[in-house]
């Protein structure tokens, strides 16, 4: 019997007495002696409760809230061994290396496993020698998957990322659309599917097609108060990148999104070469390098990795700093589940993206020249309207962030400025764009008219601005009663014009080509009926300091800074030194350093300085197993020598 499955047993056997004579459950001892932490968070506790007794849940729990402990405290504490379903196969091995080190008995299957592997896990399941066993979800389409279950005592499945069962989705897997019959063979077997991203509609998406309408819901805030957010407008984006990276967040780990791979290759070469480290991570890199490239991002500090949306998914690596992206993302829902992936261990991070009318113009011909049916293309442009109006928005951007999921600010006040995001803390100027709006709307019913022609936003700004350019001369555009008309703007003010006339649906991109056209609500902006209001772009600068997530973090200026934030000056050199015994003990096990311990563990380690391994456990995160594992090491190093 592992040593978990003694604490438990343990706990049945008697009646554990708390200081105050209050009874401690079987699932707070857990807490407290495999993963040594004192107290459940939010909602936690009544998650734990209920899927104990036996019920099945639905959980929203935004990411760094805790979500795992949700199934695994109940998988230790109910008998039999905890299955849980999960899309992540690449971080599979780095999700049992952290429950290892925990003293938890942990192991998966999927298709990185050779047979004999695999034969090693399948039969330490049926001895009854794994507490959890996590599975992708393409194995589930195996009988032979199904069969192994049924020979063994599952105490309960766990159906981890359940957003990937909504078809409208962003991260969309159709093998999720079979996990329905995990309630109908095992009806006695209590299910939770969690999820750090759902909108209502998709919320009863993972309701309906999982087959849980009985099970209750536990909805926390999606609100992430750590995270600053930051939307830029995009003039040179690979310089405006390392700019920020440079004043920021030199030497912090994070992640930078690009549309493209090419984008993405492109991006990463351009850091190397100006002395950022990064790799880059996109579907088209043969599967060692991806592999090579995640597990040095895991496992080193400060690297920068540069992907497409193909990385990032469950990442558990906590001291990520900074999410940035170089393109538009196709949805708020993809948008927060990769900036989500900064920040998980609490301390002050951004989400920082640079944003332009071609991003908009680029994503609209993505749409048009999909193969999804009308429908499809209705939702993605459902879904890119409610992008687009993120980013032009002039209120709290984590208040309009949340109004999307259906939630409002802690503070109950939708128009709440949360002091954290960029519109808060710089509030954007508005403008009667009306004026502007006429003669863009004017210069697109002219060629229509006139030329019976149809054109892009670059045609539209040399005509306003009278540039007799070859195209304009070609088509024979300077003889147009709107040429010339726009001098009063920069063709940087055009461009901005016309993305926020597409934003309020007063333009609209057609076809492949990207031309412009009018919308039914045009008309009444032509005709004076309507005023536009507009976003005025700030002028470029120098990037601004974290604001208040940098003041906590001494101005986010890099990533030792922000990991010791709020440390006593005396306690940083010997924060660093535990610092420096992890990444040895993790180079040597070759597991992530969040594995031996968190750097909030350290943090509190090196201002309380335990003397005694009895002290030493008293300490936030560290467990029995950690204390026996690593006890010594760590008092050695806080002593300034090495272990006898």
């Amino acid at each position: 019997m592992s040593a978990v499955r003694l604490i438990v047993a343990g706990m049945l056997q008697e009646s554990a007495e708390r200081p105050g004579g209050t009874s401690e459950t079987a699932a707070l001892r857990v807490l407290r002696k495999v993963f040594g932490y004192d107290a459940f968070r939010g909602q936690q506790e009544a998650v734990i409760d209920h899927v104990v007794a036996g019920g099945d849940a639905v959980v929203l729990m935004p990411t760094g809230g805790g979500k795992s402990l949700c199934y695994q405290i109940p998988a230790l504490v109910r008998r039999g061994t905890g299955v849980v379903i999960s899309p992540l196969i690449a971080l599979m091995q780095d999700q049992v290396d952290a429950l290892k080190a925990l003293g938890v008995r942990a192991g998966f299957l999927n298709s990185t496993l050779d047979l004999d592997q695999r034969r090693v896990v399948e039969a330490e399941f049926l001895a009854g020698e794994l507490d959890l066993l996590y599975i992708a979800p393409e194995r589930l389409r195996l009988e032979t998957t199904t069969a192994l279950l049924e020979r063994a005592e599952v105490s309960v499945f766990a159906i981890d990322e359940a957003h990937c069962v909504a078809q409208w989705g962003h991260d969309f897997r159709p093998d999720y659309l079979n996990l329905s019959m995990l309630g109908e063979r095992w009806p006695d077997v209590p299910r939770i599917a969690l999820t750090a991203t759902a909108t209502r509609a998709t919320h009863q998406e993972i309701v309906q097609r999982l087959g849980l309408p009985a099970a209750r819901d536990f909805v926390a805030s999606f609100d992430r108060p750590n995270i600053q957010y930051r939307i830029v407008p995009k003039r040179d984006p690979r310089k405006q990148l390392l700019r920020f990276l440079k004043e920021e967040h030199e030497g912090d780990a994070g992640i930078v999104y690009c549309l493209s791979r090419n984008a993405v290759e492109r991006t990463a070469e351009f850091l190397c070469a100006n002395g950022v480290e990064a790799v880059p991570y996109h579907a088209g890199l043969d599967a060692g390098t991806r592999a090579a490239h995640q597990a040095r991002f895991l496992r080193e500090d400060g690297l920068v990795v540069v992907a497409t949306i193909a990385f990032g998914m469950g990442i558990d690596k906590p001291d990520v700093r900074f999410v940035a992206h170089l393109d538009l993302p196709k949805s708020v829902e993809g948008y927060y589940q990769e900036t989500g992936r900064a920040g998980r261990d609490g301390q002050p991070s951004h989400a920082w993206l640079a944003y332009g009318l071609q991003d908009v113009v680029q994503q609209r011909k993505l749409i048009e020249s999909g193969e999804g049916d009308p429908a499809f293309q209705r939702r993605a442009r459902s879904h890119l309207d409610a992008m687009l109006s993120l980013c032009e928005t002039v209120r709290c951007r984590r208040g309009q962030l949340l109004a999307y999921f259906g939630q409002e600010p802690a503070e109950g006040a939708a128009e709440l400025s949360c002091g954290n995001c960029d519109t808060c803390l710089s509030p954007p100027e508005s403008w009667d764009g009306t004026v502007p709006a006429q003669k863009v709307l004017s210069t697109v019913v002219r060629l229509k008219r006139e030329r019976g022609q149809k054109f892009g936003s670059g045609q539209l700004v040399d005509i306003l601005l009278g540039r007799r350019t070859a195209k304009v001369i070609q088509f024979d555009h300077d003889g147009l009663s709107v040429f010339g008309i726009g001098t009063e703007l920069a063709e940087g003010e055009w461009r901005s014009v016309i993305r926020q006339l597409i934003a309020q649906g007063l333009l609209e991109i057609e076809g492949e080509h990207g031309t412009l056209v009018l919308t039914d609500a045009s008309a009444t902006v032509l005709r004076a009926e309507r005023e536009v209001r507009m976003r005025k772009d700030p002028a470029p600068a120098r990037s601004r300091a974290a604001g208040s997530a940098g003041s906590r973090s001494g101005g986010g200026s890099s990533g030792r800074a922000a990991v010791a934030a709020e440390l006593p000056e005396e306690a940083v050199p010997l924060f660093e030194t535990l610092r420096g015994w992890r990444a040895e003990q993790a180079r040597e096990q070759g597991v992530p350093a969040y594995v031996v311990f968190h750097d909030a563990t350290l943090r509190e380690i090196a201002v309380r300085r335990p003397g005694t391994l009895g002290e030493l456990g008293e300490i936030t995160g560290v467990g029995e197993k950690k204390l026996a594992t690593y006890g010594e090491g760590v008092l050695a190093a806080l002593a300034g020598g090495p272990p006898e």
